[in-house]
């Protein structure tokens, strides 16, 4: 988003409306100094004040986040575009979330790890012993990578549903 281009746009429109700076922030609640940051672009408005904006002056939140007014053409290809640079403008990316739920689940489920350490050595001394054959131990690896898959499987079914807010 073209923070300067926003501003700009808002300024064009308090013009329009016949409003100064301190009249239009006394009719939406913040100062004629927060209102000069956002049309010389140094500051966003937030959602709740874009929503409000858009109310007084009769236009979208899409047209606001766009810095123009916009035919029915262009919006749809607008509202995805300012969609996806929100969402890239979070906090946090992606691959940080998930490192965090992966991170977590580990912590909650350090048991599960230890548990299957302990199924692969019972399986790497007793297979041998059990089937009288000492190749046995040689699967041992094949039983590892399964249950690594199993706790990955359910590792990432956790992830996903922290991150996307997913029902199980």
């Amino acid at each position: 988003m073209n923070q300067v281009k926003i501003g700009k746009f808002i300024a064009e429109l308090r013009k329009k409306s016949g409003l100064t700076q301190e009249q239009l922030g006394e009719r939406i609640g913040v100062t004629n100094k927060t209102i000069s940051r956002w049309e010389t672009g140094n500051y966003m408005p937030s959602i709740d004040m874009l929503e409000v904006l858009a109310e007084t002056f009769n236009v979208s939140i899409n047209e606001l986040l766009a810095g123009e007014v916009l035919d029915d053409k262009s919006f749809r290809t607008k509202a995805d575009e300012n969609v996806l640079k929100i969402a890239r403008s979070e906090i946090f990316s992606i691959k940080e979330k998930s490192d965090y739920w992966k991170k977590k689940w580990r912590k909650e489920h350090i048991a599960d790890f230890a548990i299957s350490a302990v199924i692969a050595l019972v399986f790497l001394i007793a297979a041998p012993i059990i089937f009288e054959e000492p190749m046995m131990s040689a699967l041992t690896p094949i039983v590892v990578l399964i249950e690594y898959l199993v706790l990955n499987n359910r590792m990432m079914g956790y992830v996903e549903k922290h991150m996307y807010d997913c029902d199980e």
